[in-house]
């Protein structure tokens, strides 16, 4: 079993960058997919990156170029650097781990979950 904790959340103005931190403790998430999910006021969770367990990494279309998923296995954490930030990015931002996962968008292939961190952007 693995647990996951997000940080980085914070409120930043409109083409701020960001980097959240998603922390794994009772496995090494270098044998798990770690996805990256958002979910705005409103709206479905809806997913935004992965890496997967052999560090392919995958991102929604309106990510790309802006966000980069990147692992440090030493310190057993998963980063999400989001640059260009905009209004529409706001939401609770979470991670997600599969056990030797392919990398996925879909949210039921994922088994742990985080509890999030919310990142707010002002126009």
């Amino acid at each position: 079993q693995v647990q996951l904790v997000e940080s980085g959340g914070t409120l930043v103005r409109a083409g701020d960058s960001l980097r959240l931190s998603c922390a794994a403790s009772g496995r090494t998430c270098s044998s798990y997919a770690v996805g990256w999910f958002r979910q705005a006021p409103g709206k479905e969770r809806e997913f935004v990156s992965v890496i997967s367990w052999r560090g392919n990494t995958a991102y929604a279309d309106s990510m790309k170029g802006r966000f980069t998923i990147s692992r440090d296995n030493a310190k057993n954490t998963v980063y999400l650097q989001m640059n260009s930030l905009k209004h529409e990015d706001t939401a609770v931002y979470y991670c997600a781990a599969a056990y030797l996962g392919s990398g996925t968008s879909r949210r039921n292939d994922y088994n742990y979950w985080g509890q999030g961190t919310q990142v707010t952007v002002s126009s």
